[in-house]
């Protein structure tokens, strides 16, 4: 009699993650975990390897994002996995759907003091939606599938796995452990909502003389582009956008608005939040009028009502819901036509009056250079395939005025935890997911450095990307309310970095570089970079003495 097949515990977990459409991880090596590696051979999974594991869990983040698929980072025990905590608590509070694999001494040495041995279920379950060990071999596979669909839950999010390393290396019989199939036993996510609330919002918007939508982060994740720009043009509704909704509707669009916002939020009767919680870039709920209706849509029965109250609330997929309120909506708000007419140009005039009140210093020729006109210049450098990384504090409060993708999905920011550091690994990812795009990401030095030595995985995978830095020495966000809250003695306790050329580090690594402190330069180097085929970095010698809005509002820490 022929012995039986057998598998080990790094195959299953490879061919769990083949079922799921996984076809990359991003990981650092340890030896807990390099039977993975062997199966991801196996089973044509690429395996990216990263220089810090902060990185490979930002890059399964960030490959979430673009694709619409779950990302996976693959990490050892102890302090790889301890490393990996900042990019999973991100992707928590962005509500991305990321599964990070670590290592963990073998079960039979559970509790004696193995190395790396760290109680990593404890530390991750409060920033993941699951968080488990996997107690035999025979069970990989399915409890590989169990944190996926634990993804899916509700609103996204990550899930943790550790992996003992007797588990891993251990081989079972192929018929003993169940291998899920592709494609054949997660539900549908996709929930309609409650179809008398959606006719709630259909009388709402019919009866609305002066509506706004804001168009959150899960309207991307929902891939809900379609149905929000039918939504808005069907109802003739002005529309806002955030997170990850950036790009919903393209620049110029007549129902596309951005510096405007503020005051929509207080004269407006009708305001829609879809995919996006009263959190601190909400004010809490408190910047919206307390005499405006107020609906709420969200994948999160949780989110819906938070913080402020409502005046109704719909849980579900943000597509299906503003369909159905479209349709039903739909030629019932004839009678208002010409005073939400008469609101949209109001809206224009506050958007044109704030646009040309900025526009002297985005187009100045000041040096040191104004942060202002950096991000004019990248703004006005992104084509229709551009996809937008914003990763860094003062220098990226800017761009949040400025920027404005022309396609959906094409903006990436850390999200709500505001996590320095995002930056080269979601151009990693995005660049591997969408070889097609242009990847073009601003940094501030102080986010670049903390995991700029990754640029190096970008040139040793070519993966070539258009990187800027707006350097001003400092960690100018904070700096700013030290001054305020110190004096201008302080002001620079703790804060201040370097004059790093960063040109010269990115052509150290093997990629291409440039130094510019004439503004007048900025186009040109951009050009140059989009022509290397390189990875890049434009290292931009920004005002120290200037700050955005938004930190000296320091309304981040409100």
């Amino acid at each position: 009699m022929s012995e039986p097949e057998t598998i080990s515990g790094g195959h299953l977990v490879a061919r769990a993650l083949k079922a799921e459409g996984v076809d990359v991880i991003f990981t650092l090596c340890g030896g807990h975990i390099i039977d993975i590696y062997d199966g991801c051979v196996d089973e044509g999974i690429d395996v990216i390897d990263v220089r810090h594991e902060q990185v490979a869990a930002h890059a399964a983040d960030g490959y979430s994002r673009i694709t619409g698929k779950p990302g996976c980072a693959v990490v050892t025990a102890g302090p790889g996995t301890t490393d990996a905590v900042t990019g999973v608590a991100n992707a928590f509070r962005a509500e991305s759907p990321m599964l990070l694999i670590g290592g963990q001494g073998a079960l039979s040495r559970h509790k004696m003091g193995s190395l790396q041995d760290l109680p990593h279920v404890d530390l991750m379950t409060p920033i993941t939606k699951f968080a488990a060990t996997v107690p035999s071999t025979e069970r990989v596979a399915d409890i590989v599938s169990m944190a996926f669909r634990e993804c899916y839950h509700g609103a996204p999010g990550p899930s943790f796995l550790e992996i003992p390393r007797d588990v891993l290396d251990a081989r079972v019989p192929l018929e003993r452990a169940r291998i899920p199939r592709a494609g054949r036993y997660r539900a549908s996510t996709r929930q309609a909502g409650d179809p008398e609330a959606v006719e709630r919002l259909a009388c709402l918007l019919a009866h609305s003389e002066k509506p706004c939508v804001l168009l959150g982060s899960q309207v991307w994740a929902c891939r809900a582009t379609d149905a929000a720009v039918d939504f808005v043009r069907a109802l003739n509704v002005p529309a806002y956008m955030n997170g990850s909704g950036r790009g919903t509707l393209p620049p110029g669009d007549p129902l596309h608005f951005q510096l405007s916002r503020r005051y929509a939020f207080t004269e407006a009767d009708l305001i829609i939040i879809v995919g996006t919680p009263f959190d601190f870039r909400m004010g809490y709920g408190e910047r919206l009028s307390p005499t405006a209706t107020v609906v709420q849509i969200d994948l999160d029965y949780r989110t819906v009502g938070k913080n402020r109250d409502i005046d109704l609330g719909i849980v579900g997929d943000a597509g299906l819901i503003l369909s159905a309120a479209a349709q039903a909506a739909s030629g019932r708000i004839d009678g208002g036509a010409a005073r939400r007419k008469e609101w949209i140009e109001e809206l224009r005039a506050v958007e044109t009056r704030a646009y040309e009140k900025r526009l002297p210093r985005q187009l100045s020729d000041s040096r040191p250079i104004d942060p202002y006109r950096l991000v004019h210049e990248i703004n006005e450098f992104l084509t229709e395939d551009s996809i937008y990384i914003g990763d860094g504090g003062d220098i990226v409060t800017f761009s949040g005025q400025v920027v404005q993708p022309k396609s959906p999905g094409h903006w990436m920011d850390p999200g709500p935890l505001g996590t320095l550091g995002v930056g080269v690994a979601f151009a990693m990812a995005a660049k591997y997911a969408r070889p097609d795009k242009e990847v073009v990401a601003l940094f501030g030095d102080g986010a670049f450095s903390l995991t700029g030595w990754d640029f190096e995985t970008m040139v040793r995978f070519g993966l070539p990307f258009v990187g800027v830095v707006g350097n001003n020495s400092s960690m100018n966000q904070i700096r700013y309310g030290q001054a305020a809250k110190y004096g201008e003695e302080r002001a620079r306790v703790g804060n201040t970095l370097g004059d790093i050329r960063y040109g010269d580090f990115a052509k150290l690594l093997g990629g291409h570089g440039e130094e510019v402190r004439d503004p007048a330069e900025i186009r040109p180097a951009l050009e140059r970079a989009r022509a290397s085929g390189k990875p890049s970095l434009i290292n931009v010698w920004v005002d120290p003495e200037v700050y955005a809005p938004g930190t000296m509002n320091q309304t981040m820490y409100r």
